[in-house]
């Protein structure tokens, strides 16, 4: 493998400036793929770290098609997005994967032991003996507000789907966005903050209709405030709004939450020197390895002939997959199959009761 890059899959010596957290497996997303390959893994008891850029486990099931029903999962004849993802989360808790939410990988290097450092936009350094790359169609990150110079509230007074509403008691805050999750966070504080508005390009959403009758009610009784139009500026104190009618009009916001959807980018996978087809990574049927040794790809991201983008699919590589990397974490090994209705050792790793 020829050097490359500092962002490419080039040879190099361990960094000793931050120790790295070491780890059999490091998955790159925490959708129902990446849970699941976390279970697979646990069964042949290799331990892993699991990074995602989201805030919450569930990836595109729960962003896009939370309480949407999904009818193909084998055994449950019907669930939806977020039970599915609750379901798999209690599955492989018996094996204590380490989450590391809210970060995006952004660099891969080979060492000279043939082990990989990984990198996050956190400074987080992961050194794993093998990596599997689960993140669907690339990493689901939430899509901006197009207002010049707005970037630098992030994390102070601007916050992009928050994972918890408490910190926003006692707050003037403006909800930007027009679908259930934008018109839920705006309910749910309402009870909460000081003064709750919703702000949209337009009054019409995209969202259920109980909803959206739950959202009218509130602004019909002043406990919620309904503001319609473009944010275009801000300053301190207040975010300028250009409404449908040409005219700039002033919002009070101690706090700016977007919920403007999500949507998926390739991102730094692109610059780490893998094989890529139409943006996605080829892989053997095998183990669901690419060409690189150590670094599999499970679910939407990978290619190979006959693919199906089906959540089942993704199921049955990352079993592959954990069994491909038994020969990397336990080189010289052999590796019995185990079957968790008789196995003992299995039974004792799931805490099952005898």
């Amino acid at each position: 493998m020829e050097r490359q890059d500092r962002q490419g899959l080039g040879a190099g010596a361990l960094s000793t400036s931050a120790r790295p957290v070491e780890t059999d497996a490091l998955i790159i997303g925490a959708g129902p793929v990446g849970l699941f390959q976390a279970f697979q893994l646990g069964l042949l008891e290799i331990s892993c770290h699991i990074v995602d850029a989201l805030p919450r486990a569930g990836g595109q099931c729960v962003e896009l098609y939370g309480d949407k029903p999904i009818y193909d999962i084998p055994g449950t004849p019907v669930t939806t997005g977020r039970g599915l993802v609750e379901s798999l989360l209690q599955q492989v808790a018996p094996f204590h994967p380490v989450f590391h939410l809210g970060e995006q990988v952004a660099t891969l290097t080979r060492q000279d032991d043939g082990r990989l450092l990984v990198g996050t936009n956190k400074g987080r350094a992961f050194l794993a003996r093998t990596v599997i790359i689960a993140a669907g169609v690339g990493a689901f990150v939430p899509k901006r507000i197009a207002v010049p110079g707005i970037e630098q509230l992030e994390g102070t007074r601007l916050f992009y789907h928050p994972d918890a509403l408490e910190p926003f008691a006692g707050q003037t805050v403006v909800v930007n966005g027009g679908d259930d999750v934008a018109l839920e966070t705006a309910l749910a504080l309402a009870p909460i903050a000081k003064r709750v508005t919703l702000l949209h390009r337009r009054d019409v959403f995209q969202a259920e209709d109980t909803t959206v009758a739950a959202l009218r009610e509130r602004v019909g009784a002043g406990t919620m405030h309904l503001a319609v139009g473009q944010p275009v500026g801000f300053d301190d104190a207040q975010l300028q709004i250009a409404t449908p009618d040409a005219q700039t009009v002033a919002l009070p916001f101690d706090a700016l939450i977007g919920c403007l959807g999500i949507s998926p980018r390739l991102g730094a996978i692109a610059d780490w020197g893998l094989e890529l087809v139409r943006k996605q990574v080829p892989v053997d049927t095998e183990k669901y390895e690419t060409r690189e040794r150590g670094i599999f790809a499970v679910g939407d991201i990978n290619t190979y002939p006959g693919k199906k983008k089906l959540i089942v699919c993704g199921f049955h590589e990352a079993t592959l997959a954990a069994w491909g990397a038994t020969a990397i974490v336990f080189p010289g090994k052999s590796i019995p199959l185990q079957y968790t209705t008789t196995s003992t050792r299995l039974h004792t790793l799931l805490g099952v009761d005898h």
